[in-house]
């Protein structure tokens, strides 16, 4: 058979036709724990009957209208998330990249507004991971990435995870805002400390330029609160979200103060699919769930159980495990051997995870795990490593 998708995943050697909860079921009807969630997006897991309820419902009246006209849903969820938040305009778009592509405009755009057009430069911070467009390839400076593409996109600088002394160097008369990931997902699993997210802030609010905060990967629940950012007390001025946001569903945000977007008046950005009714759909179910009393507080108390059992795991295999770091149900485990050689190993015991920077195994389960389905994950993780042991 003649591959007709372009080889931009390399090898690709297993499908799914089923997933319910956790757990995914390939074509051979081989069951997995699934605890990549699709690199965090089903973040109420498979098939949950609310989500499947209110996507049928939608499907069968109108999928598709476009932004020319009103979205009810779409207002809906808009008002669900600033009330939830810092913010009080929400634009919708369709993936990660591009809600971060839309906060580089708010934030080039507010100084623009406020006569300042030179002001159009932006700090990313060392291991970041932005998205795949010219653009926010250029604010995550990954060589890896950034090569055979041409000339990189001008007006980015990045500093060191974690300085701020080098961050507030690096703010010049150019510098427009801070974008941050208060975890970075792809760049290791690495939780910023609370106090520099809090130095950040002051650092922006003394320079009069805006912070800005990625969760696409950290927000919607997945570090046991809503938003990642609300463990440091302090507020951002924009921020972006996807993959959790709609559960499965392609469906990104920005989200902004009226302040911070003051700028972008009607002409300046859109989107033809961003927040359709379908997507809006998606959205209004998952913060449903997210949103019902004590389900932010369940993750907590998984995490901290799922967190003691990495723990104890890496106390036992001390010549494999050299790290374990993240908040929340966003997990990692620094290994000593290859992490994707960890990963595949893993799979060979119907665990699906995902590799990450600093050779990380990421865990990022349906926040609806449960605690018998934790001590499964960690059961087999160790068998996993077991058997890389016994190969060696």
């Amino acid at each position: 058979m003649i591959d007709t998708v372009m080889p931009t995943y390399g090898a690709r050697d297993i499908a799914f036709e089923k997933g319910e909860g956790i757990y995914l079921f390939d074509t051979a009807g081989r069951r997995f724990m699934d605890c990549g969630s699709g690199i965090a997006v089903t973040s109420v897991g498979h098939s949950h009957p609310h989500l499947v309820a209110a996507m049928k419902d939608q499907i069968e009246k109108v999928w598709h209208t476009s932004n020319l006209y009103n979205i009810p849903g779409q207002m809906k969820a808009a008002e669900r998330l600033t009330a939830n938040s810092f913010a009080d305009l929400v634009f919708f778009c369709n993936s990660g990249a591009e809600s971060l592509e839309a906060q580089i405009k708010v934030m080039r755009k507010f100084h623009a507004h406020n006569g300042a057009p030179e002001k159009h430069r932006i700090i990313s911070i060392q291991g970041a991971f932005h998205g795949r467009t010219l653009a926010t390839l250029a604010a995550g400076n990954n060589p890896a990435h950034l090569a055979g593409f041409g000339p990189t996109s001008p007006g980015f600088d990045q500093v060191p995870f974690g300085n701020l002394n080098e961050l507030r160097s690096a703010i010049t008369a150019e510098t427009a805002g801070v974008i941050i990931e208060p975890v970075q997902g792809e760049g290791g699993i690495r939780a910023m400390d609370i106090d520099y997210i809090k130095g950040v802030r002051a650092a922006c609010d003394e320079f009069g330029i805006l912070m800005g905060v990625d969760e696409v990967q950290c927000g919607m629940g997945r570090t046991g609160k809503l938003f990642a950012y609300e463990w440091a007390g302090v507020e951002p001025d924009v921020m972006s979200l996807a993959k959790g946001l709609g559960g499965g569903f392609p469906v990104g945000a920005c989200l902004a103060t009226k302040k911070a977007a003051a700028g972008m008046v009607a002409g300046t950005h859109g989107s033809t699919f961003g927040g359709n009714p379908l997507a809006s759909a998606a959205v209004n179910a998952v913060l449903d769930v997210l949103l019902d009393e004590g389900v932010l507080k369940g993750v907590n108390a998984k995490a901290k159980l799922f967190r003691d059992k990495l723990e104890a795991l890496a106390k036992a295999r001390p010549d494999q495990i050299e790290d374990v770091r993240g908040m929340g149900l966003m997990l990692g485990c620094k290994v000593k051997g290859v992490n994707g050689e960890v990963v595949a190993a893993c799979r060979e015991q119907g665990l699906l995870t995902v590799p990450a920077g600093e050779n990380v195994v990421r865990f990022l389960p349906p926040l609806i795990i449960s605690d018998e389905q934790i001590g499964d994950v960690v059961d087999a993780f160790d068998k996993a490593l077991a058997s890389l042991a016994a190969a060696a």
